[in-house]
């Protein structure tokens, strides 16, 4: 990421892709900046709802893009239709109920799409760089496959392959833990009570998913309350 270069950055409204775009209007300005937030179905608005705010706050253009659709036939309990409950606990829990296969929120190859069609809008815009905040947390004991730092890599050279090289993938989180970004981002001054990260909707998170749990733990190691509750 170097100052001028034009990137677009994956934006969910939660703690790691803010951080990401922080860093990446500090580096780049916001002008070369775009920020893209994708719908896939999920159970609430208020992931989007962040993203709008977040990117207002640091007057970065920002795209939409609904994919609902394609995960239609899907009973990943993230999404509305769904009928399976979002599970309680911590991710390592789930996991070991899940003995080794991805947790019951895993969205089948979200990830894999969305870089797909971030590669495309951003070749399309002039962007250099496709910026992803996939991290640690994420990909530890195979909860996510599609955050780990074999499918970064992976993806990062079907991007450079299929762009002619015009477009690279950059994921700076991929083996930090939620603790050093959240250590970042209040360096930064990440307006963290902005975001959203509860798997539930409501005013409120419901501080008992996984998520939040994990959220609770960033910020509680770097000795600091969440300031979005």
């Amino acid at each position: 990421m170097e100052a001028g270069e034009k990137v677009l950055v994956l934006c969910s409204g939660g703690v790691d892709s803010t951080t990401l775009l922080a860093r990446a209007v500090e580096r780049c300005g916001a002008g070369n900046v775009v920020a893209l937030s994708i719908s896939y179905g999920q159970r609430h608005s208020r992931e989007v709802q962040a993203a709008e705010a977040v990117a207002a706050h640091y007057g970065v253009q920002q795209r939409f893009l609904d994919l609902g659709a394609i995960f239609a036939d899907s009973r990943c309990s993230l999404l509305a239709h769904s009928d399976r409950p979002v599970p309680r606990g911590d991710y390592a829990s789930q996991q070991a109920a899940a003995k080794g296969t991805p947790v019951s929120t895993y969205v089948p190859f979200r990830n894999g799409l969305f870089l797909s069609a971030a590669a495309s809008m951003a070749l399309s815009l002039d962007c250099s760089a496709v910026y992803y905040g996939a991290h640690r947390d994420d990909w530890a004991g195979a909860a996510y496959p599609d955050c780990s730092p074999a499918f970064v890599e992976a993806m990062g050279r079907a991007i450079a392959e299929g762009t002619g090289g015009l477009l690279r993938l950059e994921a700076p989180f991929a083996h930090a833990t939620k603790a050093d970004i959240v250590a970042e981002g209040l360096a930064l001054g990440v307006p963290y009570e902005l975001t959203w990260s509860c798997y539930e909707g409501g005013e409120a998170p419901c501080g008992q998913c996984a998520t939040c749990l994990d959220r609770a733990a960033a910020f509680a190691a770097n000795g600091v309350a969440d300031p979005a509750l």
